[in-house]
């Protein structure tokens, strides 16, 4: 680990080490911490802060909006005998599935990259058909186009036989409700929208009377493809007329639009136009934010902390550039701040 003061060359940020006793297995509730004391580092450009998440109170002026994901989390992971499980993902149409098929093993589940296309017998009698790999130029066959043969649909399978998705670094007696946003409405996220667990009810109520403004939009997150390096693939979003109007409004007015999470700030991308306006709109987004990509919808953004290889960082680093969040993570490992959803979070402030 890199002395205090002394900071790493930017490229270790591709690929650092994340060391175990920084992964967050539970959430802070069952960690003795309310889901808002989770800690917060603030990055502005001029200085770094750390604080508990329930001082973005603080940090946040009236007249500033936060934009984020009313998508709730569903119980998409379906175990298939002893050996084997099932992560449902992004709901393609004609009643088509992306699916993810995992091993277990001693050191939890993996991806069965040797998947051929056939035919998965499901808990209750269901049929799970593997027609093609998803996307079709796809690397790996991690993930596969798939039908569900049940003669009563995804959602009663997953409502009957479900559970939410883990992995190594999760405790497996988290129940779904664990995973739900204070801003979950609307059920269609194989994994949690984890940018914003952070905010209770009470932090919420708080924000609004001292004049900071939230809207929702909608974007239903697949299986965690992004932290395995690959691009994202198509999710779907839906972006009200409202909202897109409050982030124009707020902006025109020199106050701040912040995304919470990358779901938001990939959706809003997805709807602005030419000249930075964000316009409603709904359907499928393919965008892929790269470093180099110019963000035009946010002002910020408060996100967790991500993987090595994550394509999230890309988007972070468009955000505030590659020297900022090199520095922001070597600071992060150095003072244990923790990972995952249930982790710790940042908030990024454009200079």
């Amino acid at each position: 680990m890199t002395a205090p003061g002394i900071l790493r060359p930017t490229d270790w940020l591709d690929d650092f080490e994340l060391p175990p006793d920084l992964e967050a297995n539970r959430p802070p509730e069952m960690r003795g911490l309310r889901r808002d004391e989770v800690r917060l580092m603030v990055v502005d450009g001029r200085e770094t802060r750390h604080r508990r998440f329930h001082d973005v109170l603080d940090e946040l002026r009236p007249g500033d909006l936060l934009v984020v994901n009313d998508s709730a989390t569903i119980p998409a992971a379906v175990d298939v005998g002893e050996s084997r499980v099932v992560h449902f993902s992004t709901e393609l149409p004609g009643g088509l599935r992306v699916v993810e098929i995992r091993r277990n093993t001693v050191d939890g589940s993996k991806p069965d990259l040797e998947m051929t296309p056939g035919t998965i017998e499901l808990p209750g009698g269901a049929n799970l058909e593997l027609l093609a790999p998803f996307p079709v130029d796809a690397p790996t066959r991690r993930l596969w186009v798939a039908h569900i043969d049940d003669g009563h649909g995804v959602d009663s399978l997953l409502r009957e036989h479900g559970r939410p998705i883990t992995y190594t670094h999760s405790s497996t007696d988290v129940p779904l409700a664990a995973y739900q946003t204070v801003f979950a409405t609307t059920p269609g996220s194989a994994e949690m929208p984890s940018a914003g667990r952070p905010f209770s009810h009470e932090l919420v109520t708080a924000l609004v009377s001292n004049g900071v403004g939230i809207v929702p939009l909608t974007l239903h997150t697949g299986v965690s493809s992004l932290e395995w390096g690959e691009p994202p693939y198509p999710e779907r979003y839906w972006v009200p007329h409202y909202t897109a109007e409050l982030v124009n409004v707020t902006r025109r007015r020199g106050a701040r639009a912040i995304g919470v999470g990358t779901t938001v700030v990939r959706a809003l991308e997805t709807v602005v136009d030419v000249r930075g306006r964000a316009q409603a709109g709904s359907g499928w987004t393919d965008l892929v934010i790269g470093a180099d990509t110019p963000i035009r919808a946010v002002d910020g953004m408060i996100t967790g902390w991500h993987e090595p290889l994550s394509t999230h960082l890309d988007m972070l680093v468009a955000l505030a550039g590659r020297q900022t969040i090199a520095e922001s993570y070597e600071m992060a490992l150095r003072l244990g701040y923790l990972w995952h959803e249930f982790g710790d979070s940042q908030l990024i402030l454009a200079g």
